[in-house]
């Protein structure tokens, strides 16, 4: 999962196997290892009727309703937006890049429909 931040936005891209952990088990979470600590960040399932995000402890949460994500993982649709509390959250699906990136594994990445 690849997170970006920027001012009051938050942005999720997740590989397919992101997709499917959170549709079928609920919930994806990655971290990113500091010299003097850790930054977890993750997307959980709620029964909400919105998309809402919360960072608490080093950690950063979205929780995305239930009924958004039904057959999310094998649909076309890209992803979810919302702004909650005036923080801008997306998540979406991570396509492969158009030009390959050296160092970048891309093999679980959703095929970029512009390269059809």
């Amino acid at each position: 999962m690849k997170i970006r931040i920027q001012g009051d936005s938050v942005r999720f891209r997740l590989s397919q196997t992101e997709v499917t952990e959170l549709v079928n088990q609920g919930e994806t979470w990655s971290k990113c290892q500091f010299p003097k600590g850790e930054l977890i960040y993750g997307l959980v399932t709620s029964e909400d009727k919105s998309m809402t995000c919360i960072f608490d402890n080093g950690k950063i949460t979205g929780k995305i309703p239930r009924l958004l994500l039904h057959r999310w993982d094998s649909d076309d649709r890209v992803g979810f937006e919302a702004i909650a509390d005036g923080l801008f959250i997306l998540v979406e699906k991570d396509w492969q890049c158009l030009k390959p990136r050296v160092n970048e594994d891309e093999n679980n990445l959703f095929v970029n429909p512009q390269s059809l």
